[in-house]
């Protein structure tokens, strides 16, 4: 989804969030963050309201427990108070936005491309990956070196969200791999009991998809009319 600022900037669009939500919100200094954080969060409540056949401010959301070892509080991944069984993950990047909703444990992940991001503020980045996606982007040439770190990443954060830590859970240490097209033909298969699937993104971005299981999922793309 696109995120268009003057949904964003209704009143009645932050109406909808809780207030969580909209203490969040609050903290963004600049109006534009601001605006696409709470349209990207009344799309979300959107589709899941959808789902639930109920107002996008009815839907109550709650936290799992964490995924890190030796942790049991509840910052892990969000879930919905009234329909466990219904998975979802939202990540937004930019003026675009992702959702991913399975009957299973999801995480999805969306980033834009920056021309910041080269030399060795991209050789830094990617040093902080798993031993075998440095080598798997250090074997490509120059000029596809930031697309396939971005293939990587979001990959590695959609895997990550969906176990519930989040980027503390440890970029070295699971190996999500590349892109199909980018990643070597000897690449070591992904996490176990995880799928993971790229998806197609508007132009300057990159996005995909973890999904519980062992069979990469289908992955239907669509818009969101938010008004």
């Amino acid at each position: 989804m696109r995120i268009p600022p003057a949904v964003a900037a209704a009143e009645e669009a932050a109406g909808m969030l809780d207030e969580r939500e909209r203490e969040r919100a609050a903290r963004f200094r600049h109006p534009t963050l601001r605006e696409r954080y709470v349209a990207s969060h009344v799309g979300l409540r959107t589709l899941l309201g959808g789902y639930l056949g109920t107002g996008p401010a009815e839907v109550e959301f709650t936290r799992d427990t964490c995924g890190m070892p030796d942790c049991d509080e509840p910052h892990g991944r969000p879930a919905l108070a009234g329909d466990p069984t219904l998975c979802f993950s939202l990540s937004h990047a930019g003026d675009a936005a992702l959702y991913a909703v399975a009957g299973v444990t999801v995480g999805a992940d969306i980033e834009q491309r920056e021309p910041r991001r080269e030399g060795t503020r991209l050789t830094g980045l990617i040093g902080q990956l798993h031993s075998g996606e440095r080598a798997a982007i250090d074997a490509l040439p120059e000029d596809l070196r930031e697309e396939a770190f971005l293939s990587c990443w979001v990959r590695k954060e959609a895997y990550l969200k969906g176990i519930g830590t989040g980027l503390p859970g440890g970029l070295r240490t699971h190996h999500v791999g590349l892109a199909e097209g980018l990643a070597p033909a000897d690449a070591p298969p992904g996490p176990d009991g995880w799928a993971l699937a790229d998806v197609d993104a508007p132009p300057g971005y990159h996005a995909a998809v973890a999904v519980r299981g062992d069979q990469v999922p289908a992955v239907t793309v669509g818009g969101l009319l938010l008004g």
